[in-house]
């Protein structure tokens, strides 16, 4: 049996959320939502959906630069063992592919930055190739077609509430990475929780279909 796993990106592959909680609580100002914790509200949203839902028109412009501004100066650490896992999922024949709300400058930054990843992915779906945001499945419907899987043979990791119900709706397999909110919370949207994908082994999210299986 030939199995698919679909990724996000941040909170999965690269330690960057905590970052844009900096950023949106810093941007409050011109940008006040009234909506309590509002950086984790959005997780998992790409940046149209956020400015359509909540922001002013006078005041998108503004914030779309500060974000690229941003974007192309922080950190983009990768999760200890993201690429040996990605390698081992190679090596065991799985096709990967990485579906992201992230815009594709933000893209081009990190293959700058890590140039060996890119090679991690035979498909990547950014924000700007989708239509609807998470919690849509349309980007993980996406990456599935475009690795030619049904979605029932896929595993999805997300560590996002909207990301992790995309996830569910798009009929894959969930494994859900307490990277972002705690395993009380993200175990109620997927088949696994990880703390990271830092030694899990392929092994591992076969037998997880297996046992979902019987």
């Amino acid at each position: 049996m030939q199995y698919a796993a679909l990724f996000d990106l941040d909170g999965v592959i690269i330690d960057s959320e905590s970052r844009y909680t900096v950023f949106w609580d810093g941007i409050e100002h011109i940008f006040p939502t009234g909506i309590p914790d509002f950086a984790m509200a959005i997780k998992g949203t790409n940046l149209t959906s956020i400015l359509s839902n909540y922001a002013e028109q006078s005041v998108r412009d503004d914030i779309v630069a500060r974000l690229q501004e941003f974007e192309l100066n922080m950190e983009l650490p990768l999760y200890p063992g993201a690429v040996e896992f990605l390698d081992s999922l190679s090596e065991a024949g799985v096709a990967r592919a990485l579906v992201t709300s992230s815009a594709d400058d933000k893209m081009e930054v990190l293959w700058k930055r890590h140039p060996r990843l890119r090679d991690c992915f035979e498909a990547v779906v950014t924000g700007s190739m989708v239509k609807k945001s998470k919690p849509n499945p349309e980007g993980y419907l996406t990456a599935a077609k475009l690795l030619g899987f049904d979605p029932s043979d896929c595993f999805v990791f997300e560590d996002s509430i909207q990301g992790l119900q995309a996830g569910r709706a798009s009929g894959a397999t969930v494994i859900a990475l307490s990277t972002t909110n705690p395993r009380s919370v993200v175990a109620r949207y997927s088949d696994l929780v990880l703390d990271g994908i830092g030694g899990f082994t392929v092994a591992e999210m076969i037998g997880l279909k297996e046992n979902i299986s019987r």
